[in-house]
């Protein structure tokens, strides 16, 4: 038996006017999911414990079958396990975001964008070199990694801080924002210290005369010690795969043992490469037993409140992604399943993620059932069945039982 698990991070999301009052799941065409979950057991399943912000980190964790009150620790670690960062127990990470602060008005900066306009890679590089240089010391450094998603590491830090995700406080105003609690106003200096490094680098002066917004400050988050996993082949006696462009489900895989797949082309964006993706997944089954495949795109478009490019994510990995593997699967492997999920919703209309459950569905060539649904949060209200801790869903979707 083959096992492919497959993430549309931050598809589920709530009805949309513009849409008729459908979810862009329900509006998409997407009939490559439609067929999953008409011929599978469909169900509903939470992976935000009740108590715990509802991130991608937590999310994860509980879908590769890790309880997140036992093994979350922050996300920043996770990430920088990714970057291959060594990190001493007495280490904290933080995420280090490149924003866009709207500095019209000094006594009332905004918010304007949490990813600089999803900056390029080689551009960020060029900045956060540039702020490690100033900022840096013994005690601080600052790692480049992807677009506008890179790590600080602060030695014998302090994880007693209150951080709020820049992706949560668009088009607020961030002195109601800014970091809270012990050692709190030691970020801060340095967030506010980035600006006047950053507003007038030649970098963004370029990339205001292109009419791109510029990554004008850091945004400092998701702190926390590296934590340690039990290895997923111990738990599953499955060999496994991962392959994503963010760091944090990367980072997690790394932990869990998983074998990591870089795709050529994969971006974390609607420009991903998502042929690659399907095509890397089914040639690394041909080696291991188990693949995750994790597609940020959705996400990202509900971020930038955008229903419009959050379909046209769904319809891509449908048609191009899901599409090739159902196709192809067939030919290659006798027996395999499908996991189908996103891992929370990210809602267009508050531009953030949110703990509510989400929709499954388990697909097994070999026991395909026939009902007549659509993949959508409808499922929700009328499930096959309940999780309601989502760690439990890896069992299920192995054996057949929670």
């Amino acid at each position: 038996m083959k096992y492919i698990i497959i993430v549309p991070d931050g598809a589920a999301d709530y009805p949309i006017e513009e849409l008729g009052g459908r979810t862009p799941l329900q509006f998409a065409k997407i009939p490559n999911m439609d067929f999953l979950a008409s011929n599978g057991t469909a169900g509903y399943v939470r992976n935000i414990p009740k108590g715990f912000s509802p991130g991608s980190d937590v999310a994860n964790l509980s879908i590769l079958g890790y309880d997140p009150r036992i093994y979350y620790t922050g996300r920043a670690p996770l990430e920088a396990v990714s970057m291959g960062l060594s990190l001493s127990r007495e280490d904290v990470a933080f995420r280090c975001n490149l924003v866009t602060l709207n500095l019209s008005d000094k006594k009332h900066i905004v918010m304007e964008d949490y990813s600089a306009g999803h900056i390029s890679s080689e551009e960020a590089k060029i900045l956060i070199d540039e702020i490690n240089s100033r900022l840096g010391s013994d005690g601080i450094r600052f790692y480049p990694g992807i677009s506008y998603r890179h790590i600080m590491l602060w030695k014998n830090g302090s994880e007693e801080i209150e951080c709020i995700p820049p992706h949560d406080i668009t088009g607020k105003e961030i002195s109601r924002y800014m970091p809270i609690g012990r050692n709190a106003t030691f970020i801060k200096e340095l967030i506010l210290k980035s600006i006047d490094i950053l507003k007038d680098h030649p970098v963004n002066q370029k990339r205001i005369s292109e009419g791109k917004r510029p990554a004008n400050s850091v945004w400092l988050w998701g702190q926390g010690k590296t934590p340690s996993l039990p290895a997923f082949y111990d738990k599953y006696k499955l060999k496994g795969a991962l392959i994503s462009a963010v760091d944090l489900t990367k980072g997690i895989g790394i932990l869990a043992g998983l074998h990591i797949i870089n795709v050529p082309g994969a971006t974390g964006w609607i420009d991903t490469n998502y042929s690659g993706k399907a095509e890397y997944a089914l040639n690394i089954l041909e080696r291991v037993d188990f693949v995750y495949l994790h597609i940020e795109a959705p996400d990202e478009a509900g971020h930038q409140g955008d229903y419009k490019l959050k379909i046209k994510s769904l319809e891509d990995i449908d048609r191009i992604v899901i599409g090739k593997i159902l196709e192809e699967a067939p030919k290659r492997f006798n027996e395999f399943k499908i996991l189908l999920l996103p891992d929370h919703p990210t809602p267009v209309k508050l531009k953030t993620h949110t703990p509510e459950p989400v929709p499954f569905v388990v697909y097994n060539n070999r026991k395909a059932e026939k009902k007549n649904r659509k993949f959508s949060e409808e499922i929700i209200n009328s499930p096959d069945i309940k999780i309601e801790d989502g760690y439990r869903l890896m069992d299920f979707f192995i054996t057949g039982h929670v």
